[in-house]
C-alpha cells in the first residue's frame, strides 16, 4: 500500500465508498464530514454494508471487523494533517472545491498528495489553489465505488510522474484498474456517457418513447445494465447537469447542452434517487 493514513472530504454515497475501498486496501482512513450527524451516518452505513457483505459470504466477520476500525470520522479538517493522501469528494461545484484546496493546502502535511474525485470539472484549476501542484491529481472512482472496476486517473498539466506513480499504485492495491486520462472537461467515460443520457432526455421530451420503453430499448437492444433514465436518477439528476454544464462550457457544442426538461426537474428538486422522486418515484 502507496498511502498508510489516507483522508476523504466528503461522507455522501462517494465518499463513504472510497472510504471502504481504501481501508480494504490497508490504509487506515479518516473521513471529514460537515457535521457530526451526517458523520455518524456514514460509519452506520459502512456497518450495514459491511453485514451484508458478511451475510453473503463475501468477507468474514473478522475480516469486516478489521475494516471497520481502519476507518474513522471527523468534522475537522485539521484532524486530516497528517494523511499521506487526501481525496476530495464534496459537490460538484469549482468554486467551493477551489475553496477547500486552498485551505487544505495550509493544513495537510505538505508531502501530501491531493486529489479531487470531481467526474468533469478542471483539475488544473484547483491545483493551482495550493503551493503544491505537482502534487495534485484527479482520482475518479465511479459509483458505486466498491464494485465498479474503473478508475480514472487525470493528470493536469502541473502534475509531477511521481504524483500519478505514487496514485496508479494506489488504485491498483485498491483492487481497481487504472485508466490514464488528460485534465479535460468530463475526461474518457462522462465524455462519451452524458451525450447519451441528454439524448434520452431529449428523446422524452419529444415524445417519442415513455420513459420505461426507452430504458426497456437500451436494455434489450445495446444490453446495458440499466436504461439512461434509471442510471440518470442514481447518478442525481442536478450532478448530471452540473456535469453537462461543464461539458457545454469547455466545449460549446451544442449535444452537451442540457435538454430544458432535466434543468427543469432539478429545479423542482427532482433529483433522482436522493431526493425520493426523478424520472421514477422511489418514496416507497
Amino acid at each position: 500500500m502507496s498511502f498508510q493514513r489516507v483522508g476523504i472530504l466528503g461522507s455522501g454515497i462517494m465518499g463513504s465508498g472510497i472510504a471502504e475501498v481504501a481501508a480494504a486496501a490497508g490504509a487506515v482512513v479518516i473521513v471529514r464530514s460537515r457535521s457530526q450527524g451526517t458523520a455518524n451516518a456514514m460509519l452506520a452505513g459502512l456497518e450495514k454494508s459491511l453485514a451484508k457483505q458478511v451475510e453473503r459470504g463475501k468477507r468474514t466477520r473478522e475480516e469486516a471487523d478489521d475494516l471497520r476500525s481502519r476507518v474513522s470520522a471527523t468534522t475537522r479538517l485539521a484532524d486530516l494533517a497528517d494523511c499521506d493522501l487526501v481525496i476530495e469528494s464534496i459537490v460538484e461545484d469549482l468554486d467551493a472545491k477551489r475553496a477547500l484546496f486552498n485551505e487544505l493546502n495550509h493544513l495537510i502535511n505538505p508531502d501530501a498528495i491531493l486529489a479531487t474525485n470531481t467526474s468533469t470539472l478542471s483539475v488544473i484549476e484547483l491545483a493551482m489553489e495550493t503551493s503544491r501542484p505537482d502534487r495534485v491529481c484527479g482520482i475518479h472512482f465511479f459509483n458505486p465505488a466498491p464494485l465498479m472496476s474503473i478508475v480514472e486517473v487525470v493528470r493536469p498539466l502541473c502534475a509531477s510522474g511521481a504524483t500519478i506513480d505514487a496514485v496508479t499504485a494506489f488504485v491498483v492495491a485498491c483492487g481497481k484498474e487504472p485508466v490514464h486520462v488528460k485534465d479535460q472537461a468530463g475526461f474518457v467515460v462522462n465524455a462519451l456517457l452524458f451525450p447519451y443520457l441528454n439524448n434520452a432526455v431529449r428523446l422524452l421530451e419529444q415524445g417519442v418513447a415513455s420513459k420505461e420503453d426507452i430504458d426497456a430499448a437500451m436494455k434489450g437492444g445495446c444490453g446495458f445494465p440499466m436504461g439512461p433514465f434509471a442510471l440518470l436518477d442514481l447518478v442525481g439528476l442536478d450532478t448530471s447537469l452540473a456535469i453537462l454544464d461543464a461539458l457545454h462550457s469547455e466545449f460549446a457544442e451544442a449535444n452537451f447542452a442540457p435538454v430544458p426538461l432535466l434543468r427543469r426537474m432539478v429545479s423542482a428538486g427532482q433529483l433522482g434517487r436522493k431526493s425520493g422522486q426523478g424520472f421514477y418515484d422511489y418514496r416507497q
